[in-house]
């Protein structure tokens, strides 16, 4: 009777009935990042009454998650998410069961973690840990239910999904087989995101979660939906070797960006100082230029005194770097100025130029505390 009551909406659906609704009171669902994508699937996974969902996330509630981290408010600041998320999400619905991981997903316990699970969902926001799901979720036969978002544009798709013809997918690796180079993207907290995006992708993944479950219409396998909320366009893109299974995984690798970032095997390494050594030298009045090559509305939020030269622009503006000053780069932590100083070393002959190891970030913890972090 309760299930009658609560779940009316649902089963006044066509091709939608008690059978499905059960399908979902049975299911165990795992979301890995309780972060903007995961909160509202949690939220939307838990309204519809799924009846295990496992949460993994080793983080903290921290003030700028506010702004699109919708389980959260400012009493929970500093408090596990995982603990936070269990006690929201019961009050929405006290029939579900969560199985809370507040630690990182691993090389050691992936397999572990998703073993018991129906169905996937990728909520993170870093490569390594996208290829660790996608790896497992293969190697187990489990649907990975996918979505990214940077800045003002998200995109979502079902990886290594079984159709009913018994038909399987394409999984993360057909599409990118290679691991790309630390920091080629910066994440939310690097790049910036509009806070309503995640909602919108979020709850497009729990929808494909409960298409899987129930056997609803047309999983979102094979194809790939875009959107970019600042003009609202659309797209559904055919994804190349939709049948899926043109990579091999066979293990998961300890650490996949050694091997396609060569480390080891002759990669030139990129002279650094430290940001103690920065001081010193503004202690002592040295005569250097520090450029920052992050984009202008990262300078505004927070700086360290540099040229502003962002890293698209580098190129262009060779006039404004010194040959004859040491030139110190900087960018948030690292990634992009690496790029800048091997790009003015390599092609334009500079020798002169240094990284700022671990950039601004590395500042603000070491050097200035009182600089806002972002």
């Amino acid at each position: 009777m309760v299930m009658l009551k609560r779940y009316r909406p649902h089963l006044l659906l066509s091709g939608f009935g008690l059978e499905e609704q059960k399908k979902l009171h049975s299911a165990k669902v795992l979301v890995i990042g309780a972060g903007g994508l995961g909160c509202p699937l949690l939220l939307y996974l838990t309204a519809a009454g799924v009846g295990t969902i496992g949460i993994v996330d080793s983080d903290s509630v921290e003030e700028s998650n506010l702004q699109r981290q919708i389980l959260y408010t400012e009493a929970d600041l500093g408090k596990l998410k995982v603990d936070v998320a269990r006690k929201r999400l019961s009050l929405l619905n006290s029939k579900t069961e969560f199985v809370l991981y507040p630690h990182r997903f691993t090389v050691q316990n992936a397999l572990e973690i998703i073993k018991p699970y129906d169905v996937i969902c990728d909520g993170t926001d870093n490569f390594q840990t996208r290829y660790m799901i996608n790896d497992a979720c293969v190697l187990l036969n489990k649907p990975d239910v996918y979505a990214s978002i940077f800045q003002f544009e998200g995109q979502v798709t079902v990886f290594n999904y079984v159709n009913k013809e018994g038909v399987r997918g394409p999984h993360y690796r057909d599409l990118f087989p290679v691991f790309p180079p630390q920091d080629l993207l910066p994440n939310c907290e690097a790049a910036g995101v509009l806070g309503v995006l995640p909602g919108i992708m979020g709850t497009i993944q729990a929808n494909e979660v409960i298409k899987i479950i129930t056997g609803i219409g047309e999983v979102l396998s094979g194809r790939l939906l875009t959107m970019n909320t600042l003009n609202f366009e659309t797209h559904i893109l055919t994804l190349p070797n939709a049948k899926g299974g043109q990579t091999m995984v066979t293990k998961l690798e300890e650490n996949p960006q050694a091997s396609c970032c060569e480390i080891g095997k002759g990669k030139k390494e990129v002279p650094e100082v430290t940001v103690q050594e920065l001081k010193a030298k503004r202690d002592h009045h040295e005569n250097f230029q520090l450029i920052d090559v992050r984009e202008k509305n990262e300078y505004e939020f927070v700086n360290i005194q540099g040229d502003l030269i962002p890293l698209g622009e580098l190129e262009r503006s060779l006039s404004k770097i010194s040959k004859e000053k040491t030139v110190i780069v900087h960018c948030r932590s690292g990634g992009r100025s690496s790029q800048a100083v091997k790009l003015l070393r390599e092609k334009f002959g500079y020798t002169n130029v240094y990284n700022l190891k671990g950039g601004i970030l590395a500042y603000i913890d070491e050097i200035d505390p009182s600089l806002p972090k972002y």
